[in-house]
């Protein structure tokens, strides 16, 4: 079906901002209502009481925080390690790896973004070597041969975009080299290190993943054993520290300006450490809004996670689409003076347009009492 237009309103009505997320009427919240996002018609509606005060929130649709660093087993496989949010555009497991995988992997499902949560090593694939270490995003198209060999252990948030691939943003106006250079992209080198792991003997395993069963082919050789290669498709590494986000002193930009990888049915973004708006009458929180469209999560990753109380690295918080959000009551004593110039936080986001299932791996790490943590707001 053509998409067509939206359908025309240009209004307003009562006590109202001029601007979105700037000059609110005094002791009034804003709330957001929007379509596709961030990007499409919406409405501000101004609020005496803030829109998540409930006292009691039953059902499905109620936010919930899952703690992943209590996944302590370790899985010498990434396809041994538990699912914790699933749909059928992606797939997100959380993996605990504290020793040299015994065999390659292969993901016939779709590309597979790493994200380094903690320890250091090397990554040997395909391609060649490349050393890892906390906050790095590791790229991965679909059908690369790999191996972890940590040198410390390590915990990944692995995210898989299912029968489809990763790509960078539209920077639009900000331009190609807008919140990362791509020339900061490493990819693998050939180097001697890679060509000593290629000498090793015996029988190697490779464990594919096709339809999330796994097939498991046996080779007399190392099957790391190309010699070159030349393209424009290879593994990626990128590192948070390396991510200088966009800001303005006068607006408080959506979460979506902070957008890393995208896929057909989902966003991956990373917030990084950024200064606050400075302008006196615009929004220093996160504003509250409904996220109808997409189902949204936030992994923590590390550093002092300013929007959200009793949230700590390794954390996992899900809001499933269709309920109003936002700030946590002490986030927002600070709606419009911060007592710092910057955030300091790192955090993973995954925003999904289809509706994603909790698993077996988060339900076991849940903290029921999230819900809660508005009251008082």
């Amino acid at each position: 079906m053509a998409k067509g237009d939206w359908i025309p309103v240009r209004a307003a009505e009562g006590v109202h901002s001029k601007q979105a997320h700037a000059d609110l009427p005094e002791g009034t919240y804003e709330r957001e209502i929007s379509k596709e996002g961030f990007f499409g018609p919406a409405a501000f509606l101004h609020h005496r009481h803030p829109p998540t005060g409930w006292v009691k929130f039953e059902g499905p649709l109620r936010p919930r925080a899952f703690d992943l660093a209590r996944l302590n087993a370790a899985e010498s496989s990434p396809w041994a390690a538990r699912t914790v949010l699933h749909n059928a555009a992606t797939e997100v497991r959380f993996w605990k790896l504290d020793r040299a995988m015994p065999a390659l992997a292969r993901n016939a499902d779709g590309d597979q973004l790493l994200f380094v949560h903690a320890g250091e090593g090397e990554l040997f694939c395909d391609y060649g070597r490349l050393r890892y270490r906390a906050g790095d995003y590791l790229y991965l198209p679909r059908g690369t041969m790999w191996r972890l060999t940590p040198g410390s252990p390590t915990a990944i948030l692995m995210v898989e975009a299912t029968n489809t691939h990763f790509r960078l943003p539209d920077k639009g106006l900000m331009g190609g080299h807008a919140l990362f250079d791509p020339a900061i992209l490493e990819t693998p080198a050939m180097d001697e290190a890679f060509k000593a792991h290629q000498a090793e003997t015996g029988e190697f395993r490779v464990e594919i993943k096709k339809r999330g069963e796994v097939s498991v082919v046996t080779y007399p050789w190392n099957p790391l054993d190309a010699v070159g290669w030349h393209g424009d498709l290879a593994p990626v590494r990128l590192n948070v520290r390396d991510i200088r986000p966009v800001m303005s002193h006068r607006y408080h930009l959506p979460p979506s300006v902070h957008s890393t990888f995208v896929s057909d049915r989902f966003v991956v973004c990373t917030f990084a450490p950024r200064p606050f708006e400075s302008d006196p009458g615009a929004l220093k929180v996160p504003f509250f809004h409904n996220n109808d469209d997409y189902d949204e999560v936030l992994f923590y990753h590390a550093g002092d996670f300013f929007s959200r109380d009793h949230i700590e690295a390794g954390m996992m918080t899900f809001h499933p689409s269709g309920f109003t959000h936002g700030p946590h009551p002490k986030a927002l004593k600070n709606m419009l003076v911060q007592p710092k110039p910057a955030t300091d936080e790192y955090a993973v986001m995954i925003d999904t347009r289809d509706p994603l299932e909790v698993g077996e791996a988060a339900s076991s790490v849940e903290n029921p009492a999230y819900v809660d943590s508005w009251k008082g707001a």
